[in-house]
């Protein structure tokens, strides 16, 4: 198994990277492929004492940042590493491609080069989520910002295969995001949305308000990508608040500290339990090939749990039950 890792890609790069890229070699027993610029890649390693194995790199000397514009990667920085990661996945250098960079350049490079699997409407981006409960798929997470109603409806079909297959969910519940559990309430699109949902070959549940969300109520939660990116960053950065004031109360005086010895396991468990590190990204379901979008902050462990993702793709062969599914229906 050979992943092509974007060197370059993310706020970290290439330090973080380099390390959790070598973290998942030592877990996971894989291949990897470093793209990017090579002399730098080779100086980090010496610098911070990493050991590079089982490695390739594919030099590639351009960079695509964060502020650059989403077609940059089919245009102006069509030398970019990941933009080079892309043409080597395309080209069949590697089985899946993992990069902490630009989501819309991500976005893009999976859309037209990687390309869609037959009979997918558009690509989606989905990011496991923690929750009171069991994690959840939330989709879309900032694709697709506008949305048609027969979208959505797939995206419940997509995100319900990743939630059997990858998190196995027996029979996972799809739901749909919107600001009333009613079936006339929400957008035009949302409400005609939920009539093909009730229609569609998986478990539709109905529509779920955002304070439903955190409890698990659902195992898929569908979006556009204009409400679901804004789910997921408000969902982390509440997540943070919370953690940041228990940490403040707990160390306000004496003996506030000496209480937070007796709650300490609790409270670790919980951290961890709604630690977004845990899952790594997010996946783009609906192209021919495993792409996964780290966090653009990832540190080395976050970045080791987005290979995490692309191997678990490989493993159950999803992509090939996301074509059979889609072939079936047709």
């Amino acid at each position: 198994m050979k992943i092509i890792i974007d060197a370059f890609g993310g706020d970290n790069a290439p330090l973080e990277i380099l390390k959790g890229a070598m973290l998942a070699v030592d877990e996971f027993n894989i291949d990897v492929v470093l793209v990017g610029d090579e002399e730098k890649i080779i100086d980090c390693a010496k610098q911070h004492n990493i050991t590079l194995k089982n490695y390739e790199i594919v030099d590639a000397g351009d960079v695509i940042t964060m502020c650059d514009d989403a077609k940059s990667v089919l245009r102006e920085k069509s030398e970019s590493s990941m933009a080079v990661g892309f043409k080597l996945l395309n080209d069949g250098r590697g089985d899946a491609f993992v990069s902490a960079g630009n989501t819309g350049a991500i976005t893009v490079g999976a859309t037209f080069i990687t390309k869609r699997i037959r009979g997918v409407k558009r690509p989606v981006i989905a990011s496991v989520m923690p929750s009171a409960n069991n994690p959840f798929l939330l989709l879309d997470c900032g694709a697709n910002a506008q949305c048609k109603p027969e979208y959505l409806c797939q995206f419940g079909l997509l995100g319900s295969l990743y939630m059997h297959n990858i998190m196995k969910v027996e029979h996972p519940t799809v739901a749909l995001a919107n600001n009333g559990s009613e079936s006339t309430k929400g957008t035009p699109v949302v409400q005609e949305a939920y009539g093909l949902m009730q229609a569609a070959p998986y478990d539709f549940v109905g529509n779920i308000e955002g304070r439903q969300i955190p409890y698990g109520d659902a195992d898929v939660v569908v979006a556009d990508g204009f409400t679901g990116n804004l789910i997921l960053k408000t969902y982390e950065g509440v997540a943070k608040v919370l953690m940041s004031g228990l940490k403040d109360a707990f160390y306000k005086n004496t003996l506030s500290k000496l209480s937070y010895l007796g709650v300490k396991s609790g409270i670790d468990d919980m951290k961890k339990q709604f630690d977004y590190k845990e899952y790594g990204g997010a996946v783009l379901l609906g192209v021919k090939k495993p792409v996964v979008k780290a966090h653009g902050s990832a540190d080395a462990r976050t970045f080791k749990n987005a290979i995490k993702q692309a191997v678990l793709f490989l493993q159950t062969d999803l992509i090939d039950k996301i074509e059979k599914t889609l072939n079936t229906e047709e």
